[in-house]
């Protein structure tokens, strides 16, 4: 305590339980301050992961799916996951297979990248894929 007192530093008990107690002398609000700041660089470079939605309907153009093609497989190389929707209007419920057709070959454009979390799935007017991107590692 004397030898902390005359360094004006602080005391910090490391290990108050045992016999004889284990201190160490410290600038205790330096090593706050630069355990605060390391948790902030943790947090920092962490990525959150998002679910990104690609909607689209049966009848799209081969060039519209080009597009939304390009913008899932940029999410998922961003790291998010992706459900990609496809959305039945009218008479469109009847042929519900064009529609899993087409998420099949989205998923099969994505194949590099991506890996099937849950098949095409019928849910009321909308029938949704979930795909998330394979490790960069593993391939």
């Amino acid at each position: 305590m004397k030898i902390a007192v005359e360094r004006e530093l602080d005391l910090v008990k490391i290990a108050p339980g045992s016999a004889p107690p284990v201190c160490k002398i410290m600038d205790y609000g330096k090593y706050r301050f630069e355990q605060t700041k390391r948790e902030k660089e943790a947090r920092r470079n962490q990525h959150i992961v998002e679910i990104k939605e690609i909607r689209m309907s049966p009848g799209i153009g081969i060039n519209d799916f080009n597009v939304k093609l390009k913008n899932g497989q940029k999410f998922l190389k961003e790291g998010d996951r992706l459900k990609a929707t496809v959305r039945f209007r009218g008479r469109e419920m009847a042929h519900t297979n064009i529609g899993e057709e087409l998420l099949k070959k989205f998923a099969a454009e994505c194949d590099d990248i991506a890996a099937v979390d849950k098949a095409p799935k019928l849910e009321g007017r909308h029938m949704s894929m979930f795909l998330s991107p394979r490790n960069k590692q593993g391939g």
